[in-house]
């Protein structure tokens, strides 16, 4: 301990020297011990240190007093509470000193000192005590009028204190109030700027009474009608209150807005401009509040935007040829007329800004904008001034940004098939539509201007645009090149300019067709050949992007393949010459290397055969870049690409050694890797197996049974589809490792992880496997290996081992086997047969035996053999659940096989067996899902009147089981079957509307169907069920509702005004569905509304991620508040519905917060009475878990700790231990004792 006292003595003796760099020296040493963590003063040291520091503040020379300065930040946390304050009541005197430096240096201090004030709780008692300190000194200095620069220096260290600490400084409030508003009529213009800003930060956390006051105050004041430089004092002070206060401003928009519209029509181009800020910042902070006034405002910018008094814009269309005159014109006559006085375009600039802001709040008026704003802003394209002319261009990008947004379209390449169907229906994208050639006409002449801001504001415009309407700009594309051209070949064009230019291209050409460019490539190439030589990594990068769609553009493949011939010929010398030279240099970014190898291999694909010279060359290079660690990936899927060329490429040079190298990647522990080099073997072996050599594939079979494993599902997929191709195109490799593969195969089979993909990859791998006759094993011996495990002894060991999903598997596997082998079908079928029948046979073992009868029958080579429905309606009776379900699917899988030998037996059975009614709906269910409505068409009438028997079952399961069928059957035939349930909504029963209006849930699918649009023009009239009078319909008609959202958004966007409020009513607790019920001596309550608030809750929870736009978010969270306060289940909803909305519109939640935190706090803080079951805790700690992510997703949300209630809760969470540690452990583990092992693993 002594030493650190000790050397800390010796310092400050030696910061009493009169040579200043002694002074200087130990100052210097002293900062560096103090910023060590581990430095611990006593008392004595602590105190002679800050007597020295605060002594050198006032030293003669000034870097010793700059070192000073920084001394005190380290020194704060260091030393205990009187030290603090001492060094504050010196700097704080100091600040009113008569000496100039002095006080600047205090004020510097005084700023150091603020900034490392602790937040956290322990130090808050001194933050606090600090704080009042300096508060009521400053109010104090504040007052002193006759030194403005006091004044100054006291308002800046103000606004640092409230920005950083307003929440300690809650009892200053009103004070702050009364001493800062009487600055606002300084006679200077400094002070009264500075006032605005400290009031901006008092603002968000003061009292809601403070804030009436300051607005009261601003009324009151702009009513008297001030001097005009006094009224911009107070719109500005209006216009950072409402960007600052936020939604608070709401309140007092009635009075505001007609006071500001008045002052817009005063002659001051500043006070314009404020009004304008203002505006803005009401539309951004308070959306709801300005609903009434957006016409008003509109109206305003759109008449301000164009106000240049003292120019002329000549509208005639002369001025495109004699631009360059004109402007030559203008220069030399500069002297009579100076632009320097002229205001007009910070009034210009306002007004667009305001328009942007309006744009971007309100999606629900796009429609309106596009005949109000989007005509007005075009016009203003030709705007003289450059930073105007730049903010007009992002507020017409927003305008895209918004319908892109609605259109839900959001890949650039059309789809070749149906250009004009999926579009259609968003209005606005085809107001967009009409618009575009008046865009491009108003930025053609701009792409070739002197001024490079604006050329970038048309490339950004412009890719937007392509974005938004791909396609859009075809016809115009001659327009457009000679700009493009221009900026890429331009001499005083900037690198930035160029990628602009060349990122926009790369767009237009990945966003338009070929043709459209094929004429113009005399002018296109050589500019981007010159770009792919150039210095600069970033312009090669992005010029080698471009070159490889220019050389799709040049001999398109596929669909955009046209017969009229376009040449390449004569541009594939200079193409392939450039990107070579990149190719081969080996001391480039690395972005290039990939670029490179990519563009060449693209060339290699689309222009091979005119190549050939160079062939060898290339492939040589390819082949390095496979070795290299960094470009292996590129390489691989380069490589992938030319394999797969229509023009065979000739690979064999290369082939043996890059196969070796391939082998030793599958190997590798990088996953992106593994893949893309299974997807080049699988490429290889199918279009080059006729150049490999069995030898050759040595390296990569030993390679693949490892990869066969249920760890990774993606990788065991293609990895199976590999051995496939190896399977069909080179037998006799194959047989050498069948032995090692298949164990690993049947594990996947017998796996209860397989599912989809993989299951059809092993499917087609057995099937190529018979196929090939190559595989030592016979039919008989992979079928035993299939079916083993389900042949176990003994019944308890079996049903532990094998999954439920395993016996799905192995029957598609098993028929699979038998339709590559028909003439050993019969066999089977009656061994399989005989295992259902045998009564000694295990539970699996019949199981298995009959979900195999039904996939074999499900290719329809059972016939309508007797036998086999016998064997079925015996299995119905048997004893064991298991076997029934799996009789009941087998039923239908042979039904779709063959629908006349079955259907018309499960139709009649259905109707005779009541008691098995549910096992054969299920059956029935899988012929209509999976048969195709051609062949179910004949039978539509008799099932559709069977079902309608059956919909008014007591039974829930089965009466879904019907709504199902009934939905799939309505797929089926949907113009003659919707409007048929509809009627049954007028007619049925409770339960029968119950079982139609889920029937409709089963229609809504989640990729397009037929069904759409007849389903848009009805669902309003099964939304209406929402009102029945009968609880379990309205439940059912919510879960449909939600399923729509989820699903199929655009069939209920346009009904959300009427559907809402009923859907707001069902989230509320109703009293009269409680009930009592006594158990024993206890009484228990039920609710029996609960599961149709939860209904309504989801489907709000939908309609965030879906709708969001169509929602009053306001409103919404009214009902997400009331849900806090409700049951474990509803809480647990509205917790997640917080912190979506937190993160989508921050605004509104920001509004509501006071009203949120309550419950919130609530949660966080309930305990669990002693003595309760292990339940009652375990569910109270999920919820505070939940509670917490809120509170995390809230405390994510920028400013959101100004609001007291938050801070106060935030401080809370931090000092108590329990919910700090909670806290910890939901924000992700930092800290939530996850140790990097562990979340290792969790990847």
């Amino acid at each position: 301990m002594s030493s650190v006292s000790y050397h800390i003595s010796n310092l400050l003796e030696k910061m009493t020297s009169t040579d200043k760099d002694f002074r200087f020296m130990a100052t210097n040493d002293l900062m560096l011990e103090l910023q060590k963590d581990s430095i611990k003063l006593d008392e004595d040291s602590e105190r002679k240190v800050v007597t020295m520091l605060l002594k050198l503040l006032e030293d003669k020379n000034g870097e010793v007093q700059n070192l000073a300065v920084k001394c005190l930040a380290p020194l704060v946390s260091k030393v205990k509470e009187p030290q603090v304050e001492t060094m504050v009541d010196t700097l704080c005197s100091n600040m009113t000193s008569d000496k100039e430096q002095l006080r600047d240096i205090s004020s510097m201090g005084l700023k150091t000192v603020i900034a490392e004030l602790p937040l956290s709780s322990s130090g808050l008692t001194l933050t606090a005590s600090v704080c009042k300190k300096i508060t009521s000194q400053l109010i104090g200095a504040m007052g002193k009028q006759e030194d403005v620069s006091v004044q100054l220096e006291a308002l800046d260290i103000l606004s640092d204190m409230l920005g950083r600490l307003s929440g300690t400084l809650i009892g200053f409030h009103s004070s702050l109030l009364s001493s800062l508003l009487p600055q606002l009529t300084s006679p200077r213009m400094a002070v009264r700027k500075r006032s605005i800003l400290a009031l901006g930060h008092l603002v968000p956390c003061c009292s809601p009474a403070l804030f009436s006051q300051l607005t009261e105050h601003l009324l009151t004041e702009l009513a008297k009608g001030p001097p005009t430089s006094m009224t911009r004092t107070y719109i500005q002070c209006l216009a950072t209150i409402s960007r600052q206060g936020g939604h608070r401003v709401g309140e007092h928009l009635e009075k505001l807005i007609p006071m500001v519209v008045k002052l817009t029509s005063v002659e001051d181009d500043e006070l314009r401009e404020y009004c304008f800020q203002a505006f803005e910042a009401f539309i951004r902070r308070c959306p709801k509040e300005m609903s009434p006034h957006v016409a008003t405002v509109t109206q305003l910018c759109l008449k301000f935007m164009t106000f240049d008094p003292n120019y002329n814009y000549d509208d005639n269309e002369e001025e495109e040829e004699n631009s360059m005159d004109i402007e030559e014109g203008l220069e030399e006559s500069d002297e009579e007329y100076s632009d320097d006085d002229d205001m007009s375009w910070k009034v210009r600039r306002s007004s667009i800004k305001c328009l942007e802001a309006l744009i971007s709040s309100r999606r629900d008026l796009l429609l309106s904008f596009y005949s109000s704003i989007c005509p007005a802003l075009l016009a203003r394209f030709k705007e003289r001034e450059e930073n105007v002319r730049a903010d007009v261009f992002t507020a017409f990008s927003t305008l895209l940004r918004q319908t892109r947004v609605g259109s839900g379209h959001h890949s650039l390449i059309t789809t070749t098939s149906d250009p004009g169907t999926s579009r259609e229906d968003e209005p606005a994208v085809a107001l967009l539509k009409k618009q575009v050639p008046v865009i491009v006409k108003a930025l053609h002449r701009q792409l070739k201007e002197k001024s490079i801001k604006s050329r970038q504001g048309c490339f950004c415009l412009l890719t937007e645009l392509a974005h938004t309407v791909p396609g859009a700009l075809e016809e115009h594309i001659p327009a457009l090149i000679p700009g493009i051209v221009f900026s890429l070949t331009d001499k005083s064009t900037s690198s930035t300019m160029r990628i602009d230019a060349l990122s926009f291209f790369h767009v237009l050409l990945l966003s338009h067709p070929p043709k459209a460019f094929q004429p113009h490539m005399q002018v296109l190439v050589p500019p981007v050949v010159a770009c792919v030589e150039d210095t600069f990594y970033k312009i090669t990068s992005e010029a080698l992007m471009v070159t490889q769609q220019l050389v799709k553009v040049m001999r398109p493949q596929g669909a955009t393949a046209s017969a009229g011939g376009f040449n390449p010929k004569p541009f594939i010398k200079e193409v392939f010459s450039v990107t070579m030279k990149r190719l081969k240099a080996t001391d480039i970014d690395q972005e290039v290397k990939e670029r490179a190898i990519s563009c060449m291999g693209h060339m290699l694909c689309h222009l091979g055969d005119h190549l050939a010279a160079e062939l060898q060359g290339v492939l040589t290079i390819f082949l390095e870049r496979l070795k290299n660690e960094i470009t292996r990936l590129t390489a691989v899927r380069t490589i992938t690409l030319v394999c797969a060329s229509p023009l065979k490429v000739d690979l064999s040079p290369i082939l043996p050694e890059a196969l070796s190298v391939l082998g030793s990647f599958l190997r590798k522990n990088q996953r992106a890797l593994k893949l893309a080099t299974l997807a080049c073997l699988t490429s290889l072996v199918t279009h080059h197996a006729a150049s490999i050599k069995p030898a050759a594939l040595e390296p990569v079979l030993s390679e693949l049974p490892a990869l066969v494993d249920e760890s990774d599902m993606h990788v065991s997929q293609v990895s199976v589809a590999l051995l496939t191709c190896m399977a069909k195109a080179c037998p006799s490799s194959l047989a050498k490792i069948s032995s090692s593969v298949l164990p690993g195969v049947f594990r996947l089979v017998h796996s209860p992880l397989l599912q989809g993909g993989v299951l059809a990859a092993i499917v087609d791998f057995l099937q190529a496997l018979m196929m090939s006759k190559t595989s030592n094993l016979g039919y008989s011996q992979l079928l035993k290996s299939l079916t083993e495990p389900f042949h176990s002894s003994g019944p308890s060991a079996d049903s532990s081992i094998v999954h439920r999903q395993s016996y799905h598997s192995v029957a598609r596997c098993v028929a699979a086997l038998s339709s590559a082998s028909p003439k050993e079908t019969p066999g089977t079928v009656a061994s399989l047969i005989q295992e259902v029948k045998n009564p000694g046979s295990s539970e699996s073992a019949r199981v298995l035996a009959l979900l195999c009868l039904g996939e074999v029958g499900r290719s329809g080579s059972l016939g309508g053999s007797k036998e086999v429905q016998g064997v079925i309606l015996e299995a119905f009776s048997s004893t064991s659940e298991e076997v029934k379900t799996a009789a009941s699917c087998a039923l239908g899988s042979m039904a779709v096989g063959s629908l006349s030998d079955y259907l018309p037996f499960l139709l009649k059975e259905i109707s005779a067996q009541p008691r098995r009614q549910y096992l054969l709906l299920h059956s029935l269910k899988e012929v209509i899902s999976a048969c195709p409505a051609s062949s179910l068409s004949p039978h539509v009438e008799s099932i559709w009147a069977l079902l309608f028997q059956n919909c008014e079952c007591q039974e829930e399961g089965t009466r879904n089981l019907v709504a199902e069928c009934l939905g799939k059957l309505t797929l089926v035939n949907p113009a003659q079957l919707l409007p048929r349930l509809k009627q049954q909504l007028k007619a049925g029963s409770p339960l029968a509307r119950s079982t139609v209006v889920t029937a409709i849930k089963f229609t809504i699918v989640d990729h397009p169907a037929p069904i759409d649009s007849l389903l848009k023009d009805c669902i309003g009239d099964f939304l209406k069920t929402l009102q029945d009078k009968d609880i379990n319909v309205r439940r059912v008609a919510l879960v449909m509702f939600n399923s729509a959202a989820h699903n199929k958004p655009s069939l209920i966007r346009g009904l959300l005004g009427a559907v809402l409020p009923h859907l707001y009513k069902e989230t509320q607790i109703r009293k009269d569905l409680i009930r009592e019920v006594e158990m024993g001596p206890f009484k228990h309550t039920v609710d029996d509304g609960l599961d149709v608030r939860k209904a309504a809750f989801e489907c709000m929870y939908t309609l965030l991620d879906s709708c969001l736009e169509g929602l009053d978010v306001l409103q919404f969270l009214d009902h997400v508040e009331e849900g806090l306060k409700d049951h474990y289940d509803i809480r647990m909803l509205t917790f997640l519905m917080l912190a979506r909305l937190a993160s989508l519109c921050p605004a509104a939640v920001l509004q509501r917060l006071d009203r949120l935190v309550e419950p919130l706090k609530a949660t966080c803080t309930t305990k669990v009475k002693a003595g309760s079951v292990k339940q009652e805790f375990e569910k109270q700690e999920e919820l505070r878990r939940s509670a917490m992510r809120a509170v995390a997703a809230l405390l994510a949300v920028p400013e959101v700790e100004r609001s007291p209630s938050m801070a106060d809760f935030a401080n809370q969470i931090r000092s108590n231990a329990d919910m700090a540690s909670i806290y910890q452990s939901v924000q992700g583990g930092d800290g939530g004792g996850v140790g990097p092992m562990e979340s290792m693993d969790m990847s």
